[in-house]
């Protein structure tokens, strides 16, 4: 395997030049064919921890922009950084010599694409019920850190999608709240983390997912805003970023029937990418496309080279496709084809590729690079970084929210809160959930308590099993933990909730005893969930979005 110092030597003279990133770009792509400009625009995903035959092919016959790294990649972590540098080094070593695009979903918290051994996150509601900027930096520099010995250059992140239907599972927890100031605060400051560590930030899911109960992995969801509530609204933090310079923005799968119609998605719409995200915002890095085989695109297009085919024309310059497609498939052979006959679109491709050139001059160069070909001994010391453990288990404290408990219900200025709650006053206590974690540093924290995993088909055990706790300790975190905790309402018994993810559940639980919003399942989040229930430190967070 190659070496950064031998990979370099094999970079074409040009790559590696110190002129300025544009005009460097601009003379590699005069010596590039139509087929290698259009490669540059393919970003690909593979099955599998090692590279499958059909992704090398696709390296080496056509010299393919980027790849995307997926959950199903990622298992063994000492695999997945030999696989990058594998990929890496087959790109190096072609005529052009010219780096991938490594790109992963590592947005913390609930979404984290690369597990393995990188560190669990408290995540972007745990940022915004934070309320620092600080926090967010640092959750992107250490996110960033750890993908960086990986070989992995660019990160599908921040989210800055908003909290604004309280019913979307989709997004949840992956907003910083439903402020759209606070959330392009953050953001911004969460790509200035990354980009200290060398990562290509991409924000989403533009033009915004938060407005949505739906999935666009399974239909193409419709937002009913105007542009007006748009533009004030769900379009406020890229904006911001904007004008902080992001490197990428990811265009999302979501039609708007008030702004456009009910069959387009923003992702394939020139008006959105060129009339509003282009000119109006003046947004000028890449624009990379979501997934392409998911069914909000790939089905109102009328097939994947098609919804490819409108992707490019609209104004992406990545297409995404979380398959590896074969080399023959007419998402290659039609838009190769394209590129002879129809002089806009080759001319909307070589532009596009481009913009790809000068993104890599720009950012895939000099001493804060991510390293083309990982160096394992770095993977095996390196990971999970334990400066980042000692900040996500300080951020989870910041973010700790007590809902509910911290006062006595009757208001009586004499009685004495729920919360805190010490093992000698909390009796016999039963931990109800579903994660390990839960369970082992709810043990730690009430000695002697009992446990019980509860599941939908076994709400009476569950009942029964409660009847001689005097203290229900409850871990929430959807809408069926909702079911299993209403059974035990009747039982009279002193419930305290650990909410997880997103806390909308707590709505309809304002009858529990006691409640605090944690905002992720990580173990620094459930260590300072039970820190706060314990007294040991306040709960200082605030609930991100109105009560």
């Amino acid at each position: 395997m190659l070496t950064l110092s031998d990979a370099v030597q094999v970079f074409s003279q040009d790559f590696m030049s110190p002129e300025a990133p544009d005009i460097l770009a601009a003379r590699i792509l005069e010596r590039m064919t139509d087929e290698q400009a259009l490669a540059q625009t393919f970003m690909l995903g593979w099955v599998g921890a090692e590279p499958s035959p059909l992704i090398m092919d696709w390296i080496r016959d056509r010299d393919i922009g980027g790849i995307k790294i997926f959950g199903w990649n990622t298992g063994d972590t000492r695999k997945l950084a030999e696989t990058v540098g594998i990929l890496q080094e087959t790109a190096l070593q072609r005529d052009l010599g010219i780096p991938l695009l490594v790109a992963t979903d590592q947005e913390g918290g609930w979404i984290r694409h690369v597990k393995g051994i990188t560190s669990e996150t408290p995540g972007n509601m745990a940022i915004g019920a934070s309320g620092y900027p600080r926090d967010a930096y640092l959750s992107g520099y250490y996110i960033g850190r750890e993908l960086a010995i990986l070989g992995i250059n660019m990160n599908f992140a921040p989210a800055v999608d908003l909290y604004t239907n309280r019913d979307s599972t989709l997004i949840g927890p992956r907003a910083f709240g439903s402020d759209p100031v606070q959330a392009g605060i953050l953001g911004a400051a969460f790509v200035k983390g990354q980009a200290a560590a060398g990562i290509i930030s991409t924000a989403k899911h533009y033009p915004g997912h938060g407005d949505t109960a739906l999935d666009s992995h399974g239909v193409l969801p419709e937002i009913d805003a105007s542009f007006e509530v748009l533009w004030d609204r769900e379009l406020i933090p890229y904006r911001i970023l904007s004008r902080e310079k992001i490197p990428a923005i990811m265009s999302g799968h979501l039609a708007f029937p008030n702004i456009l119609d009910a069959t387009t998605p923003a992702s394939l719409s020139p008006w959105f990418l060129q009339d509003i995200l282009r000119d109006r915002i003046g947004y000028e890095g890449l624009i990379i496309t979501d997934d392409l085989l998911m069914n909000g695109a790939a089905v109102s297009a009328g097939s994947v080279s098609q919804a490819a085919k409108q992707a490019l024309l609209a104004g992406n310059d990545i297409v995404l496709l979380s398959k590896t497609p074969n080399l023959s498939d007419p998402v290659w052979t039609s838009l190769a084809a394209a590129m002879t006959q129809e002089p806009e679109f080759r001319s909307r491709v070589r532009d596009a590729a481009l913009r790809i050139l000068t993104a890599k001059l720009t950012y895939m160069r000099g001493e804060k690079a991510v390293p083309y070909v990982p160096d394992m001994r770095k993977v095996e010391t390196s990971l999970p970084d334990p400066e980042g453990a000692a900040f996500f288990l300080e951020l989870a404290a910041r973010s700790v929210t007590v809902v509910k408990g911290a006062a006595n219900p009757t208001g009586d200025p004499g009685a004495e809160p729920i919360i805190p709650l010490s093992p000698d006053k909390a009796g016999k206590v039963l931990l109800a959930g579903q994660y390990l974690d839960f369970f082992s540093i709810g043990r730690k924290a009430y000695p002697g308590a009992s446990a019980y995993w509860y599941a939908p088909d076994r709400i009476p055990d569950l009942v029964n099993y409660a009847r001689s706790a005097d203290t229900i300790i409850f871990c929430l975190s959807d809408a069926a933990g909702l079911s299993q905790l209403r059974a035990l309402r009747p039982l009279g018994k002193r419930i305290i909730i650990l909410s997880v993810l997103s806390p909308v559940y707590l709505e309809e639980a304002s009858w529990a005893d006691g409640a605090i919003a944690l905002y992720s399942y990580a173990p620094e989040s459930f260590r300072a969930g039970f820190s706060v229930l314990l007294g040991r430190i306040p709960g200082r967070g605030r609930l991100p979005f109105p009560g």
